[in-house]
């Protein structure tokens, strides 16, 4: 039995004179980030050397007081952890610049850990979040916590939405499953993906349908005057167009990802290096708006934690020998996938022949969340 961790992310509703407090706090860790950042000449000093500073910089600005002591700290953190990774990424050869200055309106978290915060149930739809210097904000727990509280991370949306991801840890429960039902998966660009089963799920398409509305609205902000109000406007319009797309985008991820964890004990997928499958110009903007890195990642994920097993299988060869103009490509491609995965590499693929596939419309697992 070890420990897990595991973040909820929950909707805050802070009223003006908290939102004005949050906004307060944004900017004073922003300022204090590049403070420290202006310090840095080169060798990277330690977490407790750059925390041994603060008390000097309170001293300067009293404004920080307004700010919990351990946030100002998480900051100092998150530089420090940020020089470690460039440090890292320079040993290993690649070439690397400088952390940047966060501009005004580029920094959108803050950290409580440990404590300064403290979560209250009110037994109604919004329970109450108090932050140590800010005040109780209300927020729409939607979910039950499992687990003990460790960290909440407050965070902005270009959008203006408020959002609380609370940090918990608890005993992970392993109980792998008896190898009983198993699915290979082939994933496309014509279709999101056929499995083994018969079933071809539709590519929702969210980006190219939400298209042009995104660059009605880019075209509308370009011709605003610089920090006029109506240029803000547009701007929030744009953020929150963005944003639906990606909720529509992980709503459908989710809902199939979490079909196939349900129903099989064993997923074969093949694993794809996207990084490089993105040099393609003319599929790149097709392949990155299907986002099957992040479908195997959620499928990952949630196998692990209900038990079940994600076989990931080299997909050299898994299409060999078939037309594009074959109806049964992608199946006969997702149950080789199943047999690399879990069977003969050198098996066929299916002796029984498959009068006709299963269409499941995006729409159907968007409503319904199953095919």
């Amino acid at each position: 039995m070890g420990e897990i961790q595991v973040t909820y992310k929950f909707r805050l509703y802070p009223k003006k004179e908290q939102e004005d407090k949050l906004l307060e706090a944004l900017e004073l860790c922003r300022q204090t980030y590049n403070y420290f950042l202006a310090q840095w000449k080169g060798k990277i000093p330690s977490r407790l050397e750059l925390q041994a500073q603060l008390p000097k910089l309170k001293a300067e600005k009293p404004e920080l007081d307004k700010v919990y002591s351990k946030v100002l700290q998480m900051v100092l953190y998150q530089l420090y952890s940020n020089l470690k990774a460039l440090s890292q990424l320079k040993k290993n050869g690649k070439k690397i610049g400088r952390l940047r200055f966060k501009g005004k309106g580029w920094y959108k978290t803050f950290v409580y850990n440990q404590r300064g915060f403290k979560l209250i149930k009110t037994g109604k739809r919004l329970d109450i979040l108090h932050l140590s210097k800010i005040g109780g904000i209300p927020i729409r727990v939607h979910r039950p916590i499992e687990g003990k509280i460790k960290q909440a991370i407050i965070k902005r949306h270009n959008s203006g939405k408020w959002f609380a991801c609370i940090c918990v840890e608890r005993e992970s429960k392993p109980s792998q499953r008896k190898p009983k039902r198993i699915v290979g998966i082939d994933v496309g660009i014509k279709h999101f993906l056929t499995d083994s089963d018969g079933r071809q799920i539709e590519n929702p398409r969210f980006y190219g349908r939400t298209l042009e509305r995104i660059m009605v609205l880019q075209h509308w902000l370009s011709r605003k005057r610089k920090g006029s109000k109506n240029r803000e406007k547009q701007r929030l319009k744009l953020a929150k167009a963005y944003e639906k797309l990606v909720n529509q985008r992980d709503d459908f991820l989710h809902k199939l990802s979490r079909f196939y964890v349900d129903n099989y004990d064993v997923v074969c997928v093949e694993k794809l290096n996207i990084k490089c499958m993105v040099r393609n110009h003319n599929l790149a903007q097709k392949i990155l708006d299907a986002s099957w890195g992040k479908f195997l990642q959620l499928l990952e994920f949630k196998a692990e934690r209900a038990g079940a097993l994600v076989v990931k299988v080299n997909p050299r060869g898994t299409s060999e020998g078939l037309s594009y103009e074959n109806p049964l490509r992608d199946w006969i491609s997702a149950n080789r996938i199943k047999m690399r995965g879990w069977g003969s590499p050198n098996a066929p693929a299916e002796t029984e022949p498959l009068r006709e596939l299963i269409q499941v419309p995006a729409s159907s697992i968007v409503e319904a969340g199953s095919p």
